[in-house]
């Protein structure tokens, strides 16, 4: 068990068992042990080292049980922790922190653990739940530009956590084959499928709802090398399903490559066209109507502006006040066709159908007024069965050498995954675009992303674990038999002396021991930005305990004439790098050996 969980556990057993023996002293009629609520004790790395190791909030949140202040609860609970052998010191804060200094052993012990278990260190056993996770989801209508990219990248690394955490993660596609944009783009095909059979187009062609981007010049091309001159004098009622279905396959193909190229594979691709087929869509109508949640009323104008085309008229709603949102929301659009909305109530009736009771969206910030009747909508379907979550994504700007970066030709009014990709690559772009936490707004500099120097997080990080290996290859020069799986294999067996560690190097074990809760902490607030940010602190302590070794000796990785000493230094660098490691696959990233 990591140290942090491990100390955790004797603290909250501490204060379970001095409860029990001095309950004469609670307040009032004693609480049963149940509402002393255990598990809000925690145990944490102190924040300055001259505070001690470890501390823990256990005197402040039980200190009104005992009818007295944190410090004096502090003061009879730290009697007890004295007396535990892996505690060297210990204290009581002002405010009532217990500060916990550990013995050397303890932390080779736990050096030894992070080694021995590699990319298991922070990995839960399997918790029995199930997760499904919707992102991406991009209108199939042209490749996925940045907002999307940075949707797929969150959502990828959030998948990966839960799977870290225990959880059985399906991560989903939902596809809008069904509706005006997919017709738009059909007519867009049609356009450079004339185009391809060296018809010249009107002025003014790719106006209006045509979509303008090159990216659709080789569909039409495919459409003339498959069909010839088929579809070029057949009504639009003959060729428009043919053509929907065809470009819709062809983006999702042109989509598919850009994931790929992101390191994004996804579990299913789940088609808006193929629910109402099934007749989910009348599925979901059914249950809603049987609970007296479907109704024809009139809805009130938007609140804040007037609309000069606003017609109140009888709507189709579904009652959604009833389930939290502000007002009830329309079913039917005034052509008559069902709306997006009732679309995406089949389709998560079908997701809770598939047994996922746990179900997380990711959307851009654009659909913040759209959450709430989401989750009306799930609560309202699956009977309270299901828990919808959603996260929302800020924008992405993109600089070059600190001007605006707008568009990408090819795509004609935006810039494409394939142009962020193509520039800086797969890690640095997954790495860059976590960086910040999702519900804020990122700026993504290409120079500086590319820029080999510490103000660069990717460099910084990648080049931490290339040292390491470096070191470690500049070993085995000195020390032929001192490979990297032999300090490994020796210092798992206990021959590293743990009074050698130094202050230096305890404060980089203290950092790679957080690494557990990071990642729980992580999973649990659905915050995949603190991966990096915690890397980049791992990265810190080593380029810090490098830099050290320059001007004091007993820091150096590698000493010529002391082969134990040297084995000691390189276990611990060992360990750096496994938490690097795992940190970096964690969020798709592979970890390099040397900088080039």
């Amino acid at each position: 068990m990591p140290i942090l969980k491990t100390l955790q556990e004797k603290v909250r057993r501490l204060i379970q068992d001095f409860f029990l023996e001095n309950r004469e002293d609670a307040e009032g009629s004693a609480p049963s042990l149940a509402e002393l609520d255990l598990s809000k004790v925690q145990v944490d790395i102190a924040r300055e080292a001259a505070h001690g190791d470890v501390t823990t909030n256990a005197a402040l949140l039980f200190a009104k049980n005992f009818r007295c202040s944190p410090p004096s609860l502090a003061k009879r609970l730290v009697a007890v922790i004295g007396t535990w052998p892996e505690i060297a010191q210990v204290d009581v804060a002002r405010a009532g922190f217990i500060n916990m200094t550990l013995k050397p052993h303890f932390w080779l012990n736990e050096l030894q653990n992070i080694v021995a278990l590699g990319e298991n260190y922070a990995k839960s056993s399997p918790n029995g739940q199930k997760i499904n996770i919707e992102f991406v989801s991009a209108n199939p209508t042209g490749p996925m530009h940045t907002g999307h990219v940075r949707n797929a990248i969150f959502g990828d690394a959030l998948a990966a956590l839960f799977e870290k955490v225990g959880y059985s993660v399906y991560r989903e596609y939902y596809i809008n084959d069904s509706g005006n944009q997919v017709e738009c783009l059909a007519r867009s095909v049609y356009l450079r499928y004339k185009e391809a059979l060296g018809h010249t187009l009107p002025p003014g062609a790719f106006q209006g709802d045509i979509y303008p981007g090159d990216y659709l010049i080789p569909v039409g091309e495919a459409l003339v090398q498959k069909d010839g001159e088929r579809w070029l004098q057949a009504p639009e009622s003959a060729w428009l399903p043919y053509f929907k279905e065809f470009s819709v396959q062809a983006m999702m193909d042109l989509i598919r490559h850009d994931l790929a190229e992101l390191g994004v594979v996804m579990d299913c691709y789940s088609s808006e066209k193929a629910q109402i087929e099934k007749g989910k869509l009348a599925e979901a109508l059914a249950i809603l109507e049987k609970n007296g949640d479907i109704y024809t009323g009139v809805l009130t104008p938007p609140k804040g502006k007037a609309i000069d085309d606003w017609e109140a008229r009888p709507q189709t709603l579904f009652r959604a006040t009833k389930y939290g949102d502000e007002i009830d929301r329309p079913l039917k659009k005034s052509d008559g066709s069902w709306t997006y909305f009732a679309g995406d109530i089949a389709y998560h009736l079908d997701k809770y159908q598939r047994g996922f009771t746990r179900l997380i969206n990711v959307l851009g910030a654009d659909h913040c007024g759209y959450v709430t009747r989401l989750k009306a909508a799930v609560q309202a379907v699956t009977q309270g069965r299901a828990e919808l979550n959603v996260n929302l994504f800020q924008i992405v700007n993109f600089f070059e050498n600190g001007q605006p970066v707008k568009m990408s030709k090819r795509a004609g009014n935006f810039i494409t995954s394939q142009d962020v990709v193509a520039r800086v690559g797969k890690d640095a772009t997954r790495f860059m675009m976590l960086t910040r936490h999702h519900g804020t707004v990122l700026d993504f500099d290409f120079e500086k992303v590319l820029e080999l120097s510490q103000e660069n997080p990717v460099f910084y990080v990648q080049y931490a674990h290339a040292r390491i290996c470096s070191v470690f290859r500049y070993a085995a020069t000195v020390f032929p038999d001192l490979t990297e799986e032999r300090v490994r294999a020796l210092g798992k067996t206990g021959t590293t002396n743990a009074q050698n560690l130094s202050a230096a190097e305890i404060s980089v074990l203290r950092c790679l021991s957080l690494w557990p809760k990071v990642v729980e902490q992580a999973a649990l607030h659905q915050e995949p930005h603190r991966i990096p940010s915690f890397l980049c602190q791992v990265a810190g302590e080593f380029h810090s305990l490098w830099n050290q070794g320059k001007s004091d000796l007993a820091l150096r990785f590698i000493d010529a004439h002391n082969k134990e000493a040297t084995q000691e230094k390189l276990f611990l660098l060992s360990g750096v790098a496994a938490i690097l490691r795992d940190g970096l696959k964690l969020i798709g990233i592979r970890p390099v050996e040397e900088m080039r």
